[in-house]
């Protein structure tokens, strides 16, 4: 992107440095759910429409995106801003997990809900928080894995046609 920018777009790459900077000053962490804000409280957290009972657990500012885009959920999160990869030197303060145990202990929080990527990394890091905050008494779930909306098994690895066997209802 910097070579393009550089080669063909350079006012294109002025107006992109100077948004950075504008970022780097403005953009901070949400008080409450550690996402980006220019505020310290942000509009999803104030929101009265959310329900403030369930609080879910994701990775990065991107899942929360898609998290809100899928309009599957109504309550409020808590961004890690990564996971767990001890060989990447990233451990339990790295990803605010006192922060998370803080914000799930508040007395109106009555379900965390893990959300994290179906990657090692992820699965680690909600063993880990899970653990934690059922160790506080607090009830804890983990969203479902397996097969995609729409995909066809002949399409789908075997760990994920094993999982959703594994992991099958009642209809």
């Amino acid at each position: 992107m910097a070579f393009h920018l550089l080669q063909r777009d350079r006012p294109g790459a002025e107006r992109l440095a100077v948004a950075m900077g504008a970022a780097l000053e403005r953009v901070r962490h949400c008080d409450l759910c550690n996402n980006f804000s220019e505020e310290p409280v942000c509009a999803l957290c104030r929101s009265p429409r959310r329900n403030a009972h369930l609080l879910c657990v994701i990775e990065t500012p991107g899942d929360l995106l898609m998290m809100e885009q899928a309009q599957c959920f109504d309550g409020l999160y808590f961004v890690l801003m990564g996971a767990l990869s001890p060989l990447d030197g990233i451990g339990p303060r790295d990803i605010h997990l006192e922060r998370l145990l803080h914000r799930a202990n508040d007395g109106v929080v009555e379900e965390v809900v893990l959300a994290t990527n179906f990657t090692v990394e992820g699965e680690a890091t909600a063993h880990y928080a899970g653990e934690l905050l059922r160790a506080k008494g607090i009830k804890v779930t983990r969203i479902a894995r397996g097969l995609p909306v729409g995909g066809e098994l002949e399409h789908v690895d075997s760990g994920t046609i094993a999982q959703a066997v594994m992991e099958r209802r009642s209809v």
